[in-house]
């Protein structure tokens, strides 16, 4: 019997291509080194060979649905862990700096300003655990895992004691270079006793979900005390801060510890790319995911550029951070990338902002009908050159950018989300009808265990009814959109009634329904349209 694969026919042309192609660009950035002996097969970041923790973690939203190694990348790592516990960015057998370097030698490599390197190794482990099941390989990560969280909550450079928060230099949101008033001639990536520290909302959104993260993988060794006080303590992270970052429309850039001050920029309007991120992490509540989600259609509407997945609008004066490529517009000082794109999308299906959500896929879309995908364009829609960038590299095949389209896809408006590991609980959201799609296919399959779950959606507008046809998974918790102005009326599965909510996102009205799975079932939804 042939294994399932991942796939996804709802009848629009656009949405019907977007599969095949990210798959097609990541297929292109496989990397496989022998470090030492120990054969790695990783997923190379967009504008260098090198495997970057960073975006492996986030592309493998993406890989997942086919790759089959989702462990060797993340296992040397743990492997080359500090005894302190601090982690590597990344590694590389190859020559990065061309033709100043050619030495093919194995290199390791952790930029000191950098205090997001922890969590992402943490979510990297979580969800290949997810797709594999395996839980001797997660019981020999999970001391690796403590450790690089007990280095992150105690050191003086990524912990602020007054705030309960972590912190970092003052980079360009999550990038790996900080700003020196002018001390350092070029990119400045190391820590000294002019630092100026901040607190940066992407990361500590990030260590939120991780410690949410820890308390599940605890749970799932056995570990039922240690579950609930990660969990306590990520609730309680949470509280502080969204009062230290969130400025009542969105999470402000950087919360200065030390005092910095910017001629001609007015930072308190700066939106930074990991708001959205910070949404679909959990970090904001719906309250605060809609204001951010206005904010960014606002600019959409006024910046003139031609998606709205600024890496920060307004930029930073040019210059400013040591580089003269680093424009206004150009890489991530007001950069459009797809990856921000993805983002967004995925917050804005989530949140009730169904249509918005649908138009950033498809001007991605169209964006790379030409087979070329880039880390970032300019707002005018020029894409990016080794010339315009700080990198010597800049491949048309961007899996950053590109995997986080596929997670919008695939989670937001399919609206497949495994809540806990091998499709056994899935949050079910189907979002069709606001692509205007009535009949749908979707498969997800894990690559390295081939475990999948599918449906077929059917929509039958004339006799007001939705029927979907679920193979896989074990218990499902449906939350359906329905069309525009209706309500559910009745909902069956497996020819049984069963009890459902009908509810609100925003605007949008949804019906939810808990029930099991057996080797296939069918849920039979019919709706009205209240007077």
């Amino acid at each position: 019997m042939k294994a399932a694969e991942t796939s996804l026919r709802c009848g629009h042309a656009a949405l019907d291509a977007l599969y095949p192609r990210i798959k097609n660009f990541m297929l292109q950035d496989i990397t496989e080194y022998n470090m030492l002996g120990t054969p790695i097969r990783g997923y190379r970041t967009p504008d260098t060979p090198s495997i970057w923790l960073r975006d492996y973690s986030d592309m493998m939203r993406g890989f997942k649905y086919w790759e089959a190694d989702l462990q060797s990348v993340v296992t040397h790592l743990a492997e080359m862990q500090s005894a302190r516990g601090w982690l590597f960015d990344y590694f590389t057998m190859t020559p990065e700096k061309i033709p100043c370097e050619k030495e093919n030698w194995a290199k390791y490599v952790r930029v000191p300003v950098e205090a997001d390197v922890e969590y992402r190794f943490i979510k990297a482990i979580y969800q290949a655990w997810q797709a594999t099941g395996d839980r001797e390989w997660l019981a020999e990560m999970f001391p690796h895992m403590e450790k690089a969280l007990r280095y992150v909550l105690t050191d003086p450079w990524r912990w602020d004691k007054k705030s309960g928060l972590v912190k970092r230099a003052f980079t360009m949101d999550t990038w790996d270079f900080d700003y020196t008033a002018g001390a350092h001639p070029w990119l400045n990536f190391q820590v000294n006793d002019r630092t100026f520290w901040g607190i940066m909302h992407g990361d500590n959104s990030g260590y939120y979900e991780a410690f949410q993260q820890m308390s599940r993988l605890a749970a799932a060794l056995g570990k039922r005390k240690q579950a609930a006080e990660w969990q306590k303590f990520a609730l309680r992270f949470r509280t502080r801060a969204n009062k230290v970052c969130f400025n009542g429309r969105f999470y402000t850039h950087h919360v200065h510890l030390v005092p910095v001050s910017i001629p001609r920029l007015d930072e308190s309007r700066q939106l930074s790319l990991s708001n959205p991120i910070d949404i679909n992490r959990g970090l904001a509540t719906h309250e605060m995911a809609v204001s951010i989600l206005e904010e960014y259609q606002e600019r959409a509407r006024t910046t003139g550029a031609f998606a709205p997945w600024f890496t920060i609008d307004p930029p930073f004066p040019d210059g400013m951070f040591g580089d003269e490529k680093l424009v206004g517009g150009a890489y991530c000082n007001g950069g459009i990338m797809p990856l921000v794109g993805g983002d967004l999308a995925r917050a804005a299906f989530e949140h009730g902002f169904e249509e918005f959500g649908l138009r950033q896929l498809l001007i991605y879309e169209e964006l790379t009908r030409n087979n070329e995908s880039y880390l970032w364009y300019f707002p005018d829609g020029r894409r990016s050159t080794v010339e315009t960038s700080t990198s010597p590299d800049a491949s048309s095949t961007d899996g950053w950018g590109s995997s986080a389209m596929l997670y919008a896809l695939m989670e937001g408006l399919a609206g497949i989300v495994d809540e806990a590991l091998l499709f056994q609980h899935v949050r079910l959201s189907p979002r069709w009808p606001a692509a205007d799609c009535s009949h749908v296919d979707v498969c997800t399959a894990y690559g390295p265990s081939g475990v999948s779950f599918r449906y077929h959606y059917a929509h039958d507008a004339a006799r007001r009814e939705i029927v979907v046809d679920i193979r896989g998974g074990r218990h499902v918790d449906l939350h359906l959109l329905l069309p525009a102005g209706t309500r559910c009326s009745h909902l069956e599965v497996a020819g049984k009634k069963v009890a459902y909510r009908n509810t609100k996102v925003r605007n949008s009205n949804y019906v939810d329904a808990r029930f099991g799975v057996r080797a296939g079932t069918t849920v039979r939804i019919q709706y009205v349209h209240p007077k």
